[in-house]
């Protein structure tokens, strides 16, 4: 605790990128041979973008999340994520670094299933260092959160009571709760229809307007025209690096008039969850990638910063 506070008290620079990465090489020994999944890549991604991340299966996107999201260590190279060098810390303080500046939102919403939507947005702060805010102050921020994201009215309602639209504003709302520097979104559109997506993807874009800095990984070039700046990679490198000229504009739902999340409305806080959670894994094992999302099928494994892996 000692040291998730001394690494609180140094606020990092605003003026430096809160992601900046030089020559970053993630190589899997696999056998005889070796796979670079990713081959001296640099990148930074100032404050306040909104940055898609395309490129086909197997070009390296995935990892990168990996280790943006402090999921896996690269083998060489430089990452700092909001001021602090992440290559070369252990797996404990990457699991800090991981709850408190990272927000997750996954294809899969990889909720907890026998807990409500208020519960769902709660876990990451009991996990972080801000644990020891009091049980009604847990709650009203998960509660804001959801009303954020225009799901006030359902915070006491499970993962079955809930379209997958619903599911994946849950998630963004959890992704919220810390008040993380980036927003690491793995294809969250993907097990969405058109319509649906589209309202998924304006949230991310107001609150990109909000100032949150937005990274999405896509493989869908329709997606991606809602960022700011895409990055394409191929076979372990970055072939280009744009602005998006023709930025399209999502359709806003119901959440269009919600307060900000961190604003300072106060209605009556929903009634107090009893959430729990199990350690997980990270996104590796035995030196073979794994995607962020499939390492994170026990959601409380990434979201509470309680991974197991890479040492």
């Amino acid at each position: 605790m000692a040291r998730q506070r001394q690494a609180a008290a140094a606020p990092p620079d605003p003026a430096q990128p809160v992601i900046c990465i030089r020559d970053l090489y993630r190589i899997y020994r696999m056998g005889g041979s070796e796979v670079r999944a990713l081959d001296g890549i640099s990148l930074d991604v100032e404050r306040g973008e909104f940055v898609a991340v395309m490129g086909p299966s197997g070009s390296g996107k995935s990892t990168l999340m990996n280790i943006l999201g402090c999921l896996d260590r690269p083998t060489s190279g430089s990452y700092q994520l909001d001021g602090v060098e992440i290559s070369n810390l252990d797996r404990d303080r990457r699991a800090e670094i991981r709850n408190d500046k990272i927000g997750f939102v996954f294809q899969n919403f990889n909720l907890l299933a026998r807990t409500n939507a208020l519960e769902n947005v709660e876990l990451p702060l009991l996990y972080s260092a801000k644990a020891d805010l009091t049980d009604a102050v847990r709650r009203e921020r998960a509660r804001r959160c959801l009303e954020r994201v225009g799901l006030a009215e359902r915070w006491d309602h499970t993962s079955a009571q809930l379209s997958g639209g619903q599911q994946q504003r849950v998630a963004i709302a959890r992704s919220l709760v810390n008040d993380p520097a980036i927003l690491l979104a793995d294809e969250p559109t993907g097990n969405l229809d058109s319509r649906t997506s589209e309202e998924v993807i304006a949230i991310f874009q107001a609150l990109n307007d909000e100032g949150r800095t937005v990274v999405l990984i896509t493989h869908d070039t329709d997606i991606a025209q809602f960022a700011q700046r895409i990055v394409a990679f191929r076979d372990g490198k970055i072939i280009s690096d744009h602005a998006v000229t023709d930025r399209r504009r999502a359709t806003a739902g119901s959440f269009a008039d919600a307060a900000p999340a961190a604003g300072d409305g106060s209605p009556a806080a929903a009634p107090h969850p009893a959430a729990a959670a199990a350690p997980g894994t990270e996104a590796t094992r035995n030196g073979s990638p794994a995607s962020a999302a499939g390492a994170a099928g026990t959601p409380a494994s990434t979201l509470a910063g309680a991974g197991r892996g890479n040492p």
